[in-house]
């Protein structure tokens, strides 16, 4: 974690990990944070936060960092800080330690579709895997079953007593049209409301609008704009 200081106060901070993120960073901040960066070789596979501080950050590095694998310049984040505008599905629940035998390769394909490439590459399974099993074990994964097939998932990525992050929003292809995400997003908001954290927050591509469609039938709103740069 770098911090970034004004009179001996922190006004900044960028957490520098497999992603890295700058935190409450503006312009400059974000520019100074680069150039800390380029004093040693790239160890992160993704930048992302907010969009205002991503760019100049990006601006820095790009030309010695190479290029990108994918950039996604416009991903809205949202939030939501009440009860969910529907009804929520009552056959969702948190996910035990059984269900990783469906849960685990829905979580595979999730990651697949949305990044671009499979977090089993490079030898990661067993690493994924055990982060699947933690998300479980916190209570923090979310799924729906119809008979055997698990029709919807989700988890929460991070959460404080103030929020928390949805990530992995997932229902397969050939039952996807159905009202499952909408209902099963309404459920993970009360569940997540009632048990972890006041406010539910995630971000989304703009270019997805059928996820979209899918918050803001829930009850979410826009508060900012993310960015992301992938290796």
């Amino acid at each position: 974690m770098w911090g970034r200081f004004d009179g001996g106060h922190l006004v900044a901070a960028c957490h520098v990990a497999a992603n890295l993120v700058p935190v409450q960073a503006g312009p400059e901040d974000a520019a100074a944070f680069a150039q800390r960066a380029l004093t040693r070789r790239r160890t992160a596979s993704t930048i992302v936060g907010p969009q205002s501080a991503v760019r100049p950050f990006w601006d820095e590095v790009g030309p010695s960092w190479g290029r990108a694998r994918d950039t996604r310049w416009d991903q809205r984040h949202l939030e939501i800080a009440g009860p969910p505008a529907v009804r929520p599905d009552q056959g969702v629940r948190a996910g035990v330690q059984g269900d990783l035998g469906t849960l685990y390769p829905a979580c595979v394909a999730m990651y697949t579709e949305e990044v671009g490439v499979s977090p089993e590459a490079g030898g990661g399974a067993d690493l994924y895997r055990a982060r699947v099993a933690q998300l479980v074990g916190r209570g923090w994964s979310f799924v729906r079953y119809d008979g055997d097939e698990l029709v919807f998932k989700a988890e929460v990525a991070c959460a404080t007593e103030h929020a928390a992050q949805i990530q992995g929003v997932w229902v397969p292809p050939h039952r996807r049209g159905q009202g499952l995400a909408t209902e099963g997003m309404a459920a993970v908001v009360h569940q997540v409301r009632a048990r972890i954290s006041p406010t539910v927050s995630l971000y989304v591509n703009d270019w997805n609008h059928a996820a979209r469609g899918v918050y803001e039938r829930v009850g979410f709103v826009e508060t900012t704009r993310f960015a992301t740069v992938m290796f």
